[in-house]
């Protein structure tokens, strides 16, 4: 609202005098009215929180009750492993999730540590946080502003907004404007300076008009405050899957204790019986292993330039559909970059320029010596614009330094905002040359000239029309264009000031952009066959982000872009129902962002969201998942985003979004394997029971076999190579479950490990009639192997196991290897035989076992090779 006041009106509201300031009095009545020019803080999630966080939860209450349970009916072992795995389980996630959130302290550490104030009619530095609304602030060049201030007074000002507005440019300030109110975006603000913002030219006065939580930045700090994290897709999943299998567990054993019941079994055993198969039901290593592959996975995403913040964003990546990416510095250089060149009737590329050609060569000069920036391989400082033009002179082997030490100025024009030109006069030998450059349309009417054909000739209007073609042809790409001319002049001594910039001679036109990273649009292109939609959302204008966004191939159409101030005429609902017509967002604020996340959202996307400003930390943590810039992202962008981008370039992502999705396959493999086998364990139970049979396994057999034997082959599964193809297809349909399409393989798997389970058992009963405990061992052992060996299934639905190889994951070889040896060692060292209630068995009986133990694989194999002639 401030920027539609005149500033007389300002002064009023706020009670400031320009020339004297705050009195110390009216000072401390504002510091206690409106508090410290500061952000607000979050507190952390306590310990004792972040461990309640890991114990709330539906699976691990059915265990510790299990495990209570075990303890009072004397099954202390039982109740030790139980415990054990729920302490385990809790140490990896708090591990996880103990840095908390440091967006808004990061936030807060923007704030410019001192500040130039008028106080009691006298200038004064104070810090920051002492500033309150009304106070009169001087700013120069180099100064970060410290508050939200109305201009009052401008002297070419400019200032780098870029982290807040996404404007790759700085911004022309001028205290005198009065703009509309409701219809002035936050980058169209030129009479506004924002918190944090950075002066790089000129001078200026405004008076603080909000300071604190009430800036540009302390909105999006309350944006960052408000947003809670979602859970992600997999979260989601584990935590519906976990729902799922506690009801199951508790119906089940509901169901065998009616059963038993009923068929009049000792109530103590069926008590027991029941317990074992809750245990059954519930993966108990799942969180662990899913945990534990993800930050396995991390490591690997490390060498892709990707440091992944928390752990589920792995998998997230994997199912991105939508990749909502900011412009500046993420999609393009943030570097201004000279492309186009219009001189001596020749327009074309800049690497055309032939710096031979007499007109093109002082065309270079110009450029160079009518600037006040500084570039070197090492630095440089001054406006982006400069910076650029000194940059394609250097391409040519034309330093600025050692141009002017031949050239030196003496005497400048410099350039304001009015005229929007700048002069400079450079010695020539005997002679004076008159250099100025700038806006087009005020360049030519001060020309009289043009150079063309190594003589200067009238500027006619058919000459005029053919520069203004040129310029038309450049401003059509986005380009900013800028126009050079020059004369000659005998004698500075003797030539007014005022007379310099008339006259001039027209040389030619240079048009410069941000470019697009020159990996970016083969990058774009693997995203769409792999059925990612990129989308552009930026702080530049509608032109200049539709002509970025068209040469990357993101729109093809202007229907496709929209403005943040036809962002503002749509509600939130209104716009859910265009989003998926809309590819390009140009001058957006930090709400806009969160508007347009959330309207993806809405339809059921996934959505990634990166960028490197300030202004992108609301929509980065509201996103599915936020991706940062590692090298020019700001600290807030970092600290909000789930993933940091090394080396800056947008190619990561798509190299992210491969390791994600087969990082997905690899969970789901190993959850499908932990649930079939689980599924043969509660089977196996149950028909035993149903068959008036004892129970093959007991509850310690059945921890074991979860928490060991299948836990190594799961978190092998995890690490499986991956697989080429997976760019190949669709991102996942953000309603599809671990199980779609595989509840068939599951249940098959776990009949037949059932299956082989009580043919052991029995087995072992009719080898040794009446002993019990050989009976259950031989259904121990054999379910054991037999999941180890089902382990070499899961690697692939359709290929072979001789096709892929056994040994290209050596950690699953290994896994099964070790599983078996660790199987041995119970059965034969006597103090675990004891603790298992198991019995040695002999080569007999591990005939029986090997055979029955490697059909899951026969099986498979057999099914597979059926399948593939189908």
């Amino acid at each position: 609202m401030y920027h539609s006041l005149k500033i007389e009106d300002i002064l009023k509201i706020f009670n400031s005098d320009p020339s004297k300031g705050l009195s110390s009095q009216e000072v401390e009545k504002r510091k206690i009215k409106y508090g410290l020019n500061k952000l607000a803080t979050q507190n952390r999630d306590t310990l004792i929180t972040l461990i309640w966080s890991q114990i709330n939860d539906i699976l691990i209450y059915i265990l510790i009750g299990a495990a209570i349970i075990s303890f009072l009916v004397g099954e202390t072992s039982d109740a030790i492993i139980i415990g054990i795995i729920i302490i385990l389980n809790s140490i990896v996630g708090v591990t996880q999730e103990y840095k908390a959130e440091k967006s808004l302290e990061t936030l807060q550490n923007l704030s410019t540590p001192k500040a130039i104030v008028k106080r009691n009619a006298q200038l004064i530095e104070i810090p920051s946080e002492e500033i309150v609304p009304g106070d009169i602030i001087i700013i120069d060049a180099g100064r970060y502003i410290p508050c939200d201030l109305r201009l009052i007074e401008t002297v070419n000002l400019k200032i780098e907004e870029s982290a807040l507005t996404g404007e790759s440019i700085p911004v022309d300030k001028d205290a005198n404007l009065i703009l509309e109110d409701g219809k002035t975006t936050l980058g169209d603000q030129k009479n506004m300076a924002f918190m944090s913002t950075l002066a790089t030219h000129g001078r200026g006065i405004g008076v603080a008009v909000s300071t604190g939580m009430n800036t540009e930045i302390g909105k999006i700090a309350s944006l960052l405050k408000e947003n809670k994290k979602e859970l992600t897709p997999l979260q989601k999943k584990l935590e519906k899957l976990g729902k799922t299998l506690g009801i199951a567990a508790i119906s089940i054993c509901a169901l065998m204790f009616l059963i038993g019941f009923i068929q009049g079994r000792d109530l103590f055993e069926l008590f027991l019986t029941s317990i074992s198969l809750a245990v059954a039901a519930i993966p108990e290593g799942l969180p662990a292993i899913v945990t534990i592959v993800l930050a396995l996975s991390v490591q690997r995403m490390i060498k892709e330039n990707a440091i992944i913040r928390k752990l589920p964003a792995v998998e997230t990546l994997g199912s991105v559909n939508i990749i909502c990416s900011d412009k500046t510095g993420t999609l393009t250089q943030n570097k201004m970059t000279v492309t186009k060149f219009y001189a001596d009737n020749i327009f074309d590329d800049i690497k055309k320029l032939d710096i031979n050609n007499k007109i093109h060569k002082l065309l270079i000069e110009n450029l160079v010596l009518c600037n006040d920036a500084t570039s070197s391989k090492e630095s440089s400082t001054g406006d982006p614009t400069e910076i650029a033009l000194l940059d394609v002179a250097a391409s040519y082997n034309i330093f600025k330094d050692e141009l002017q030490k031949e050239h030196e100025r003496v005497n400048e024009i410099p350039f304001d905002s009015d005229r929007k030109l700048m002069t400079t006069v450079n010695k020539y030998k005997d002679n004076f040359y008159v250099m100025t450059k700038g806006a087009v349309d005020n360049l030519l009417k001060i020309c009289t000239k043009v150079f063309i054909g190594g003589i200067e000739v009238p500027l006619t209007d058919n000459i005029k029309d053919s520069i203004l073609k040129a310029t038309s042809a450049m401003s059509s790409e986005a380009l900013r264009v800028l126009g050079a001319a020059y004369k000659i002049i005998n004698d500075i001594n003797n030539t007014e000031i005022n007379s310099l910039e008339k006259d001039l001679v027209f040389i030619g036109l240079v048009g410069m952009i941000d470019p697009p990273r020159p990996e970016v649009k083969n990058s774009i292109s693997l995203c769409k066959k792999a059925g990612i939609s990129t989308v552009m959302i930026t702080g530049d204008h509608k032109d200049t982000a539709f002509a970025v966004a068209k040469s990357l191939n993101i729109a093809e159409n202007p229907l496709e872009v929209i403005s943040g101030l036809d962002l503002d005429k749509l509600s939130q609902e209104e716009l859910n129902e265009k989003i998926m017509n809309l590819k390009v967002f140009a001058r957006v604020s930090p709400e806009h962002k969160v508007k347009i996340v959330k309207a993806f959202k809405s339809k059921g996307n996934i959505v990634s969201m990166t960028g490197d400003g300030i202004n992108d930390a609301p929509s980065l943590k509201i996103a599915d998942i936020g991706v940062s810039m590692g090298i020019t992202g700001t600290d807030v962008a970092k600290e909000a985003s789930d993933m940091i981008l090394t080396d800056d370039n947008f190619s990561t992502i798509v190299s992210a979004i491969e390791e994600g999705r087969n990082i997905y396959n690899n969970i789901k493999k190993s959850i499908l394997f932990l649930i079939s086998c689980n599924i043969g364990e509660i089977m196996s139970i149950f028909f035993s029971i149903l068959l008036g049979w004892a129970s093959p396994l007991r509850s310690i057999h059945i921890l074991w076999v979860n928490l060991i034997t299948d836990s190594f082959p799961a978190l092998a599964l995890g690490v499986d190579p991956k697989d080429d193809g997976v760019m190949k297809e669709k991102p996942r349909n953000s309603n599809e479950t671990i199980f779609t399409g595989a509840i068939g393989n599951i249940l098959f798997s776990g009949s037949i490990i059932c299956i082989l389970t009580l043919i052991a058992f029995q087995i072992g009963l009719h080898r040794y009639p009446g002993s019990v405990i050989h009976a259950q061992t031989m259904a121990f052992i054999t379910m054991s192997i037999s999941e180890l060996i089902h382990s070499l299934n899961m690697r692939n639905e359709k290929k072979s196991i001789f096709k892929i190889g056994f040994f290209t994951n050596r950690f699953l070889i290994f896994s099964i290897v070790l599983g078996i040896i660790l199987q041995i060692i119970i059965l034969y060292v006597p103090y675990l035989s004891s603790i298992f209630s198991v019995y040695p068995l002999n080569s007999g009986d591990w005939k029986w076992i090997a055979l029955l133990s490697l059909m899951p694989l026969f099986i498979s194999e057999i099914l597979k090779i059926l399948k593939s002639k189908i």
